[in-house]
């Protein structure tokens, strides 16, 4: 537990001294079954968290929460804390829970999120939870990570309309409107229900059709049918749709390389510049109105390709 909260920190704080030990890691992990929660702020994706684990835990399943907050401005941490969010599994062995910042990175997932998910999955967790940000139209990142993404939403926070411009529909493989016991529920229900059956042609060819479940996390509600659903849309990929689970795993092994490769190829442009400090000298001439942005970056892509030719 230790060395996974040491490995997982030094991933987060950006370490390039970890990719030896991943390297070894990454053999032994795909065995777990990831899940993302995501939806808008407010809608109450920790609180089911914190039950659909328990469910978990019921049936002796082990965990790993990743719960990616809100950088502070100040620190560069996890604004919320893993104490926080769950205390009443934090003391229990059979659960991993770490907090982590996004540090600027939009789509509600944190950077180095792939990579933990890698380190709980080697750990030997049965299941791994990642509860995203709360970003709202942006929040499609998880897709690229998690097997099953459980979208959550509420009632009256117009999220059906926003998921229609965002595209957050195409993404759900289940569907949540937890605080059921608000005002407008039953219209939130029916609204998700005819956008689904807008989209029942590529649901059919799937062979998979998101479930519509209403909860109350709060008092327990409605949990038992999503912990239900969970699994039986783990079932669906494992007996069902092993496509779906290749390309889904395509997807994610595509983004991860992409993301190390804007990391290194960053590290090694900033390295033929002179490092940060001729960056800056850039920044200066641009706010001083001397240089703009645009011819800035062209002189500088100029200066690395040439230096690359040379």
């Amino acid at each position: 537990m230790r060395a996974t909260a040491q490995l997982i920190r030094r991933i987060d704080d950006g370490d390039s001294g970890v990719f030896a030990e991943l390297a070894l890691l990454y053999r032994h992990a795909g065995r777990a079954h990831v899940i993302g929660f995501t939806g808008s702020p407010g809608v109450g994706k920790s609180t089911l968290v914190d039950r659909v684990v328990s469910r978990f835990r019921q049936d002796e399943r082990t965990v790993g929460i990743l719960a990616v907050d809100p950088t502070s401005p100040f620190t560069g941490g996890a604004i919320l804390g893993d104490r926080i969010r769950m205390q009443k599994h934090f003391l229990d062995e059979g659960v991993f829970i770490r907090s982590m910042a996004t540090r600027g990175k939009f789509g509600g997932l944190t950077r180095s999120t792939a990579d933990a998910i890698v380190v709980l999955d080697a750990m030997g967790k049965d299941v791994i939870i990642v509860e995203t940000v709360g970003v709202g139209q942006d929040e499609v990142d998880i897709v690229h990570n998690a097997h099953t993404t459980v979208l959550v939403t509420i009632p009256g926070m117009g999220d059906e309309i926003q998921a229609i411009k965002a595209g957050l529909m195409e993404i759900g493989d289940l569907f949540v409107v937890n605080k059921a016991d608000r005002e407008g529920a039953a219209k939130t229900l029916r609204e998700l229900r005819f956008l689904l059956q807008m989209s029942s042609d590529r649901y059919e060819a799937s062979g998979w059709t998101p479930p519509i479940i209403d909860t109350v996390a709060s008092a327990d509600q409605g949990v038992d049918e999503l912990y239900r659903a969970i699994l039986d849309h783990h079932h669906y990929l494992l007996e069902h749709g092993r496509e779906r689970l290749m390309e889904r795993d395509k997807m994610r092994a595509r983004n991860q390389i992409l993301d190390l490769l804007k990391e290194n190829l960053m590290e090694r442009t900033l390295e033929r510049l002179g490092g940060v400090q001729a960056l800056d000298g850039v920044v200066e001439e641009i706010v001083a109105k001397t240089k703009d942005p645009y011819g800035a970056s062209s002189e500088l892509v100029e200066r690395i390709l040439g230096g690359a030719v040379n």
